[in-house]
């Protein structure tokens, strides 16, 4: 899709080329090209637009799309939050784990009896 876009671009810089080229030197060849390049233009243009409106969520207004935005940034930010308060509780488990097996390899070490 966005070789699509490059592609707009690289032929409105070809119709702006040859519209210098017309102004310099006016000849049929160039107003020729110049049609056929803005003709081209016109359409690769009307192509950009059909898959800009194809696209996910663009049947929605400026405001839905904003709605959806923030909606998708509460999320974002509540799975942070989930995933430092997981982060968390994994590494005091894994401070409480630690700390057991030094109590076990303690009390395997300690001769009996004593």
């Amino acid at each position: 899709m966005s070789s699509q876009y490059e592609n707009l671009l690289l032929k409105l810089i070809t119709v702006l080329e040859l519209i210098q080229q017309s102004e310099i030197a006016p000849t049929p060849q160039t107003r020729q090209a110049l049609v056929q390049a803005t003709n081209e233009y016109k359409e690769s243009l009307r192509q950009a637009k059909e898959a800009a409106n194809a696209l996910p969520g663009g049947e929605l207004s400026l405001e839905e799309q904003d709605e959806v935005i923030d909606m998708l940034e509460r999320l974002r930010d509540r799975k942070r939050q989930q995933l430092l308060e997981f982060s968390a509780n994994v590494e005091s488990i894994s401070t409480a784990v630690d700390h057991v097996m030094l109590e076990v390899d303690s009390t395997a070490s300690t001769p009996a009896g004593l």
